[in-house]
């Protein structure tokens, strides 16, 4: 056990390096994650020669199966803010409902706007949505800013077609439509725990929190109407509905029908949201009297923010095949046949530690689901999701001064560090281990009855 002991110190070692690289001198993510992953395959015994090929080798083939997936999402995130959409769906959902059910509210809403959109672009576009509610609701800010921040954060770690869950599928051969039931189903106890119910316990306790916010309150489209309700779900859910079609298509038509076929191909994460971003563009687009130019330009114009994203992914990607040439996974397969240590719980612990050190939710699924599939092998159906859902929760743990998120909250919000560390940190620790405890509750309780 010794030379593995010694393999993981040094993984440690060269995480911690990744950590003072980007937390603290400011190095961009990509060129800290590389500069790390070099150090750990030296430190590991790679020769030199075989450093950058591997590590290309890695970063490749995650921007292949990745980029476009995260570019169709960003594409379809912009038409949902340009159009109003989400705030339509934001303002029927929050319609009505009474004080002391508000919180709650603002959970759901976060929860469905969340659904197909990247953490930041959903929090950019809830923001004067939470600002009107808190100056309008009498409640303090803490109990509307943490149910929208659980909300988001919670589906981001969790839910397909967010790129961490997709990543953590491919990898790990899961089954796309039970990991999205299974998530969801997670996902509602885990939104309540650390959205309303922890806003309730820390409202005494957040100070004055809210007291300097003075960002200009655009919370509607004045010039223009918001789109009908029923395009803005079903922009939403086209891709989800897409997705989970594909995976209970066999169960309805058997394994030789044509039909199957046709269901699989449009199924596909990447199919399914080119066909909701021209869906969005053709029917958002023309309620709100889009010009074809304008339609394009609004395509485009979220393009560009995407790029430190799909590189820090890619980063991630030749960081985790780095580590498995240098053999990690037979390293960590071995120390968990002989301390006999739950498969969950290493998984969970693995995306913690990554998280930890680079800062990305992604890239801690990419890595660690890259490490774990030579243990997962032969997993499938409910395990296998379970073990995609444990990956997610763990790379949510405690975010920090490396997370974008983090400094996004703060900015935001106008708050200190320290309220940072309560409404973000904290928040995000109880969405992870809100999720290992649910994972192992389904996977002790009910898959091994």
């Amino acid at each position: 056990m010794a030379y593995e002991y010694k393999m993981i110190i040094e993984v440690g070692i060269s995480l911690l390096a990744i950590v003072l690289l980007i937390g603290m001198l400011k190095i961009p993510p990509f060129v800290g994650i590389f500069i790390g992953a070099l150090f750990a395959g030296l430190m590991m015994g790679l020769q030199i020669d075989s450093l950058l090929p591997t590590f290309i080798k890695g970063a490749g083939e995650i921007m292949g199966a990745t980029g476009l997936i995260i570019a169709a999402g960003a594409m379809l995130g912009g038409i949902l803010a340009e159009s109003g959409a989400a705030e339509c769906i934001a303002c029927a959902l929050l319609k009505n409902t009474p004080q002391r059910y508000i919180s709650w509210m603002v959970a759901v809403c976060a929860m469905v706007i969340g659904l197909p959109l990247f953490f930041e672009v959903a929090l950019v576009m809830m923001l004067p949505m939470i600002i009107a509610l808190w100056r309008h609701s009498n409640l303090p800010f803490v109990r509307i800013a943490i149910p929208a921040l659980a909300g988001m954060t919670t589906l981001h770690a969790l839910i397909p077609p967010h790129p961490g869950p997709l990543i953590a599928i491919n990898e790990l051969h899961a089954d796309l439509g039970l990991t999205m039931i299974v998530g969801i189903i997670i996902a509602i106890p885990t939104v309540i725990i650390s959205g309303p119910l922890y806003s309730y316990w820390f409202a005494p306790k957040q100070g004055d929190i809210g007291k300097n916010i003075s960002i200009p309150l655009n919370v509607a489209h004045t010039s223009k109407s918001l789109p009908p309700l029923s395009l803005c779900f079903g922009v939403i859910l086209l891709p989800i509905f897409l997705m989970t079609l594909h995976s209970y298509m066999p169960i309805l038509l058997g394994s030789d029908s044509r039909l199957l076929i046709f269901t699989a191909f449009v199924g596909q994460p990447l199919v399914a949201l080119v066909i909701a971003v021209i869906f969005a563009a053709f029917v958002l687009g023309k309620s709100s009297k889009w010009s074809l130019s304008e339609t394009g330009n609004i395509l485009q114009k979220n393009l560009p923010p995407i790029a430190a994203l799909i590189l820090t992914i890619g980063a991630g990607g030749g960081l985790k095949q780095i580590l498995l040439q240098g053999g990690i996974s037979e390293a960590i397969s071995k120390m968990v046949s002989d301390s006999h240590i739950s498969l969950l719980l290493l998984a969970w612990c693995i995306a913690v530690l990554i998280r930890q050190a680079t800062g990305s939710a992604t890239v801690a699924t990419t890595t660690t689901s890259g490490i774990i599939a030579s243990l997962a092998t032969g997993m499938s159906g409910l395990s296998g999701a379970l073990l995609v859902l444990v990956i997610g929760s763990g790379s949510v743990f405690f975010c920090h001064i490396n997370d974008a998120g983090f400094w996004m909250v703060k900015s935001f919000f106008q708050i200190s560090l320290k309220q940072t560390l309560w409404m973000w940190s904290i928040l995000q620790t109880l969405v992870s281990v809100c999720g290992l405890v649910f994972c192992m509750f389904i996977w002790y309780f009910i898959l091994n009855q």
